[in-house]
């Protein structure tokens, strides 16, 4: 069995139970003051956002090497307006590079000219999620 095998919302959160134990993936000062992105009204209400955030990136990777840009298009969300109409705004860019940075110091994620790619480490983590 493989990660594309599993629902995704059971395997981000067993991969993200995984990451919670890694040193190199530790949750920054600044994240509880910052929203994810101009779209959302407020912070993150769950505790272990950080973590679910990384474990997503992870699976993202998984089947696509992206860059920062084409993840904060995918991790946006809509923004609603009182008089015109809701358009589409990208997610912040600081969670979701700051993210890759820290898979990247636990070795699951590698920076290539086209972006970012996941390693074999990060390729095994969430298939032994799987087997969970």
């Amino acid at each position: 069995m493989s990660a594309s095998d599993i629902q995704a919302d059971t395997l981000i959160k067993a991969v993200a139970e995984e990451l919670k134990n890694n040193p190199a993936v530790k949750k920054p000062e600044w994240l509880d003051n910052v929203k994810s992105g101009s779209h959302a009204e407020r912070i993150p209400a769950d505790e272990d956002f950080w973590f679910v955030r990384c474990a997503s990136l992870l699976y993202t990777l998984y089947f696509k090497s992206s860059g920062v840009r084409r993840l904060r298009h995918r991790y946006g969300g809509r923004k609603e307006h009182v008089v015109h109409r809701a358009h589409h705004r990208m997610a912040g860019g600081k969670i979701i590079r700051a993210g890759l940075q820290h898979l990247e110091a636990a070795g699951f994620v590698r920076k290539e000219k086209a972006g970012r790619v996941i390693t074999d480490a990060g390729k095994a983590l969430l298939d032994k999620a799987v087997k969970v």
